[in-house]
This record gives structure tokens, sequence and C-alpha cells, in this order.
């Protein structure tokens, strides 16, 4: 099972685009990654720019309208993320419970849906979805 691990860290929704961690928690946090590497479950991991760095495009109407950021209405948002595969949700919390986060920060686990999940009809209107999915597979180790 794959599950994304999502980071929000409590106040990032105001930080100015140029904001960086702090070194002593980012070696801390390289020593939980090192360990979810080693344990063979890690994927992948990205840090995220603050949403004062980002953009949103929304749809009314049919017409795309983008709005730079930051953005006010937001009460949450996402400072990064671990994608790991592990055999259970238990499993990913217990990978969750053990990452060095600070008082601010909450790790939100979301399981990914996998193509398998779906039923056939849905599978049918996705069709080409995993040609898709392993071609960027391969891309990757090109």
């Amino acid at each position: 099972m794959r599950f994304m691990m999502l980071m929000i860290p409590k106040g990032y929704e105001q930080a100015s685009p140029d904001a960086v961690p702090d070194p002593k928690a980012v070696a801390a946090m390289m020593k939980y990654n090192q360990s979810l590497q080693k344990a063979g479950v890690l994927l992948a991991l990205d840090g995220l720019h603050p949403p004062s760095a980002g953009a949103r495009v929304s749809f009314s109407a049919g017409k795309p309208t983008a709005t730079d950021g930051p953005f006010p209405e937001a009460k949450e948002v996402i400072g990064g993320y671990w994608m790991i595969q592990v055999k259970s949700r238990a499993e990913a919390i217990e990978w969750a419970k053990r990452c060095p986060a600070s008082n601010n920060e909450v790790i939100e686990i979301r399981q990914v849906q996998e193509f398998s999940d779906f039923p056939a009809d849905v599978q049918d209107a996705a069709a080409g979805f995993s040609d898709l999915q392993a071609n960027l597979q391969q891309g990757k180790a090109q």
C-alpha cells in the first residue's frame, strides 16, 4: 500500500517567499528520511516553497483564473511530503509518529488510490492510465 504523508506546518501559510528552515531541524529530518530509506519504504519526498511563492488556478464557469499567493483564506498548507510503501495504514501511522516534527507541525496520512481499487467502469474511463504511469517511471530511470 502506498501512503502520502503530508507535512502541515502551522504558520507556513503566512511565510515569506524566501523563508528557509532551521538547519538543526533539517539535520534531524534528514536522519528520519534516511531511516525511511534504509527500511526500504521511502518512494519519494520533497519540501515545498511557501504559498506566498505559489499560485492557484481556479475554474469558474469553465474559465481558468490564476491567483498569486499568499492565500489569505488558507488555514493549513502543505510544507512537504513523503511517499511511502508499507503493508498497512497502521504501519504508515507508526512511521509518521517517528518523525522529528516540532510542536507546530502535523502530519496527515492519506492512502494513494490504486487503479485496482476502482470498479470496472471507472477503470474503463481511465483507459491508458497504467501505461501513463509506466512511461513516467521509465522516464525517471533514463
